[in-house]
């Protein structure tokens, strides 16, 4: 079979593994209820767990055998399949918008396969991990400083940034896998050990990074910037560094920019719905009116109850301060020998 095919083969695999979990593990938090180790004793939970593991094994092996620019923009296709294969598992309906992104994402991602060589491509050598390590440092350390600086004042900035950052640690860390698993072998394991242990501080930033820019910033737009930064930034890597490259020379390119734009397009699309949707979930029933033993009684807020009441007593709404109230019963006609 060929490396291509068997490349883009493993992160189809890869993304059904992952868009599985992630629907397993919705299910799991929308229908048990909160536990610090509740989940330890879940085989569902410990399933989705599996399947994660399973999708990261998938997809380093569609790295070790295919070019980044192509490997890595196939890591979408998570948010693709998860609505039909939700559709299938809990019978939840997909809307025509995420059907529509869904075809946008599919569409692009079809043209950029068409353009992308065959042509195998090189590990990075030291000085190019060096120069790649300095160089994304640096990035991340910028972009979350400008989070940092920015606060509160401009959240949807704060946002983009950190959801940037989490793009770009989680670009730089499938590059440095790359490279592991093209140079993987049992003499150069203490060779790597370095190279392994940087992985893992960009997984673990982009982790912290993505978590961070939810706070305040909703699900659809940290969503789709750290899915679109992530294989756009790793492709340009590739292309740069590795010496990858697209069929038909500039036209190919200026295509495979324009099929990334398509692409990047239908994963905002898809992530703005699977937003919507979560939201409706999450909004709660109106609460019922409290009844008393009379008509339902409307109270005011503390302070203008009190306005209220002050204004009463003074003789300036033409009511008894104790019955300053809205919702209390007007006073009737008064009955010889009754005290009120």
């Amino acid at each position: 079979m060929n490396a291509l095919i068997a490349a883009v083969l493993l992160a189809l695999l890869s993304a059904v593994c992952y868009a599985t979990a992630a629907i397993v593990q919705e299910r799991i938090a929308a229908t048990t209820p909160p536990s610090r180790f509740g989940l330890l004793r879940s085989a569902r939970w410990w399933g989705a767990v599996a399947l994660n593991g399973l999708g990261a094994l998938l997809h380093v092996g569609a790295l070790g055998l295919g070019p980044l620019s192509l490997v890595q923009p196939l890591g979408v296709l998570t948010l693709v399949l998860a609505p039909p294969l939700a559709a299938v598992m809990v019978h939840r309906p997909v809307s025509r918008v995420a059907w529509r992104g869904i075809a946008l994402v599919s569409a692009g991602l079809a043209v950029l396969l068409v353009l992308t060589s065959s042509t195998p491509s090189r590990a990075l050598a030291g000085g190019e991990q060096l120069t790649l390590t300095v160089a994304v440092a640096c990035a991340l350390a910028l972009l979350v400083a400008s989070a940092a600086t920015v606060g509160r004042r401009a959240r949807l900035m704060r946002t983009v940034s950190l959801a940037t950052a989490a793009g770009v640690a989680y670009g730089a860390a499938s590059v440095f896998i790359k490279t592991v698993a093209d140079s993987w072998s049992a003499s150069s394991l203490l060779v790597l050990a370095p190279l392994m242990g940087l992985i893992a501080v960009l997984a673990a930033t982009g982790l912290a990074s993505s978590q961070a820019s939810y706070r305040g910033g909703g699900l659809a737009t940290p969503l789709a910037t750290t899915t679109v930064v992530n294989p756009a930034f790793a492709a340009a890597v590739g292309i740069v560094l590795l010496g990858e490259g697209f069929r038909f020379g500039a036209l190919g390119a200026a295509g495979a920019v324009l099929a990334a734009c398509v692409a990047a397009w239908g994963l905002v699309v898809l992530s703005a719905d699977h937003a919507a949707r979560t939201r409706g979930r999450r909004t709660p029933a109106p609460s019922a009116p409290v009844r008393g033993p009379g008509p339902v009684v409307i109270h005011p807020p503390g302070r203008l109850s009190r306005v209220l009441h002050t204004a009463a007593a003074h003789g300036h709404l033409g009511l008894h301060p104790r019955r300053a109230r809205i919702g209390a019963h007007p006073p009737g006609p008064r009955v010889p020998g009754s005290r009120r």
